[in-house]
């Protein structure tokens, strides 16, 4: 699988490329640019692509014995990357809008495109977001409104159903930047009675591995109350569900979610809905236990145990010495910074987490923690990070990611000069997240399994990994990043303190230049025996059953 089996290729050749391959392969379409972005995915061989689609809609046999799905995934990542680089990859018009619609609207007229099958549901559940990646949004509300009001228990055994049946709130959720689409809702509102009415006849899913799909629609509902033509619509049935779901508890997921929405689409009304002062609200009813570890460390929990409490602050006061020994700091914060203190905020579970953490601090809540440091030049700022109990490794009590968090919190007060913001202005991902799986790791005195793996397969030169940012993939910027700082560790600490230097006092480009030039390609050979001596290590340690 590579850019130049489909770059290379058009017509019918491209065709049955892109039929002979697996949709692991057309995934890892989304991520082309440049001549390959143009190549692959200019509005030519998207028609063309489309006109497969809709001859292949036809027969759809409800699986994907023809590579439906394939084609889907192909027109998705064609629009994906044209999205992000539309210079590159050229304008898309109305022949392509004409014969995608064409090839949706033979697949979901198909009966088999109903079958309640993770066979189909994989193809279905990538035709439901290619639907919102051509915008086509208003055209296919019929099928948001079939898939929610055809849901029932029998999906509840195909992962895949599930998820087509979750995709069509991507539809709605990006629909208010289609103008057709909220148009279409105006002069039918039909589709907010359909979310209504699924969210009020499942609360039973609150509380399950299905609750995202009722409190979506929920959510989604109240996403509506930004449109003024919409709310007179909208408000009683958001204030009904509020009535029927609660704070905390199982239904809390529903409630949130609608209150956020109305939070932040009409504030004004919130006494009408109960919801006033939400921020404030969710952290007295839902944070209850407060504990101080320090005068630096203080803990906000949704539930922990005086024992649990107890050691977690010597979890994270021990960790204080590992941490400065390591970067030679001297204990001496960097200038103008004023987070002298830090917050610890603690949900009961991963679910606990994505239900509260949006909704009272403003992040994206499907993470596995997120350290803000807000502006470490301001009196009065307040430092925190947002974690939550690793609740699948009970009854041993765990905050998952906790050290790692602690370790942003310790780098940003002294290693990095100003705020996040300031910090990333030159690729540092390699440093930032390196350093915290690198402290958090050698502090627990833990072997990093999944890295050390990874080292054994020589993916990335050392001179590569200066320039990783957040657009790469997870392996890229935790792993790979550990086993960078690992590396400079081990076997260039001089290094080490020329690059802090540099980050201390705010010189991002001086580090930059250092790092990329000065160094450069410098250790790269050496790095690739390192990494041979590491993953042999570590596959010896496995086999003799000493890794954990």
């Amino acid at each position: 699988c590579s850019p130049g089996d489909f770059a290379g290729r058009s017509g019918s050749e491209l065709v049955r490329q892109i039929k002979a391959s697996s949709t692991k392969c057309i995934n890892t379409l989304f991520g082309l640019s440049g001549q390959d972005a143009y190549r692959a995915f200019r509005e030519a061989q998207m028609v063309t692509v489309a006109h497969a689609l809709r001859d292949d809609a036809v027969h759809y046999p409800g699986d994907s014995r023809g590579s439906t799905a394939q084609l889907v995934l192909y027109l998705r990542a064609g629009y994906y990357v044209q999205w992000y680089s539309p210079s590159t990859v050229g304008s898309y018009g109305a022949t392509l809008k004409g014969i995608v619609r064409a090839g949706l609207d033979v697949f979901f007229g198909n009966p088999n495109s109903s079958v309640v099958s993770d066979a189909n549901g994989e193809v279905l559940a990538e035709a439901v977001t290619l639907v919102d990646s051509a915008q086509e949004n208003a055209r296919y509300i019929y099928v948001i409104e079939r898939l929610l009001n055809g849901y029932n228990s029998a999906y509840d055994k195909y992962w895949w159903m599930l998820k087509a049946v979750n995709n069509v709130y991507v539809i709605l959720f990006r629909g208010h930047q289609v103008p057709e689409f909220v148009a279409a809702v105006q002069a039918d509102p039909s589709v907010l009675d359909t979310l209504n009415s699924f969210a009020e006849g499942h609360l039973d899913l609150l509380g399950t591995n299905r609750s995202h799909l009722t409190s979506n629609a929920g959510r989604e509902l109240g996403r509506f109350l930004q449109h003024v033509s919409l709310q007179a619509k909208v408000r009683p049935l958001a204030k009904g569900l509020l009535g029927k779901s609660g704070m905390t508890g199982r239904t809390a997921p529903l409630w949130v979610g609608i209150a956020e929405m109305t939070d932040h689409y009409d504030r004004a009304n919130c006494a009408y809905y109960d919801t006033c002062d939400l921020k404030e609200r969710l952290a007295r009813g839902v944070l209850t236990v407060h504990h101080t570890c320090s005068a630096g460390i203080r803990i906000r929990a949704q539930e922990m145990t005086a024992e649990q409490l107890s050691d977690t602050c010597a979890s994270l006061m021990g960790q204080d010495a590992h941490f400065h020994n390591l970067v030679k700091d001297g204990n001496q914060p960097v200038a103008n910074d004023y987070n002298s203190t830090i917050e610890v905020c603690v949900f009961d579970s991963r679910a606990d987490y994505r239900t509260y953490a949006g909704a009272m601090f403003g992040i994206n809540p499907n993470t596995g923690g997120m350290y803000l440091e807000g502006d470490p030049a301001a009196p009065g700022n307040q430092a925190r990070f947002i974690a939550y109990e690793a609740e699948w490794v009970r009854p041993r009590f765990e905050i998952r990611n906790l050290n790692h968090e602690y370790t942003h919190y310790l780098d940003g007060r002294f290693n990095l000069y100003g705020g996040f913001r300031a910090n990333i202005s030159t690729p540092t991902i390699w440093w930032i997240e390196g350093l915290a799986e690198y402290v958090s790791y050698s502090y627990r005195k833990v072997t990093y399994t999944a890295a050390i793996a990874e080292a054994a397969q020589h993916t990335y030169a050392l001179s590569t990994l200066w320039d990783t940012n957040y657009s790469h993939d997870t392996s890229r910027v935790y792993l790979w990043s550990y086993l960078a700082v690992r590396y400079m560790f081990e076997k260039h600490p001089g290094d080490i303190a020329t690059v802090l230097g540099y980050y201390r006092t705010g010189n991002w480009n001086a580090a930059r230049t250092f790092l990329t030039s000065t160094i450069g390609t410098r250790y790269d050979a050496d790095w690739q025996v390192w990494l041979a001596a590491t993953g042999k290590a570590g596959a010896e340690k496995a086999g003799a059953g000493g890794l954990r």
